[in-house]
């Protein structure tokens, strides 16, 4: 891979979320992806910057959301969603499959990153999160 960490910044418009998604084609074909593990990369990510856009920043274009990635280890890749909103309490959210949230349309975003990476963790209030996938030998092309 060309480098080891990158950088995207962009204002909180919901058509900004191809940028996460082609940073993780870019990626994960670079790196030789697991095209399994590259579905849940993709739905990850683009969870938290949906998240960081819609409900960190509140479709505020004058705010922006950054994106990182990066090499956490020779196995293991880290992506950093940051908004510029308020945070929120990551820790007491309805659970998207008890049965009177099932039919709800929202709500499984932070579920389906918890699920999905193989860390989740939430700084700053929830402002920042910090998702981790280790890609195993076999994975890498």
């Amino acid at each position: 891979m060309s480098s080891d960490s990158r950088t995207l910044r962009f204002p909180s418009v919901i058509e900004n979320i191809h940028l996460a998604e082609k940073l993780v084609d870019d990626v994960c074909a670079e790196l030789g992806v697991n095209e399994n593990y590259y579905g849940e990369i993709l739905i990850s990510l683009t969870e938290a910057v949906n998240n960081a856009i819609v409900h960190g920043n509140k479709l505020d274009s004058a705010r922006q959301v950054t994106v990182r990635f990066d090499l956490a280890g020779e196995k293991r890749l880290r992506f950093t969603i940051e908004d510029e909103g308020a945070g929120f309490d990551y820790d007491n959210l309805p659970d998207p499959t008890a049965p009177e949230n099932i039919e709800k349309p929202h709500g499984r975003g932070v579920f389906l990153m918890r699920n999905l990476a193989d860390s989740c963790q939430f700084e700053d209030h929830g402002r920042i999160v910090i998702l981790e996938f280790s890609v195993m030998e076999e994975e890498l092309a």
